[in-house]
């Protein structure tokens, strides 16, 4: 995936890997848009188990509830900020 910038919209991908994630569940598959880069970190899901971590870019992600919770949303017009790692992320 090319370095999305703010605004761009990406969607989280539907991966279930085994061990330690930090994407949550009900965001997989959701598509959001890009409210600010964050920096790189090292990888989490690597670093749970002692490794070093390959350093991996960290973006602020921003869904609308409708894109979330879909019908049963009580305000869909609002939003949830995510902050999720890039190898997680897909440009659509």
């Amino acid at each position: 995936m090319a370095t999305p910038i703010m605004a761009d919209r990406v969607r989280v991908k539907t991966l279930v890997p085994p061990g330690h994630i930090r994407t949550p569940w009900y965001l997989r598959g959701k598509i959001g848009v890009i409210e600010r880069p964050l920096g790189e970190f090292g990888n989490p899901e690597q670093q749970a188990y002692g490794r070093i971590g390959d350093r991996k870019p960290l973006y602020r992600v921003r869904f609308t509830m409708a894109e979330v919770w879909g019908t049963r949303a009580e305000r869909p017009e609002d939003t949830l900020d995510a902050e999720i790692y890039g190898h997680w992320l897909e440009e659509i």
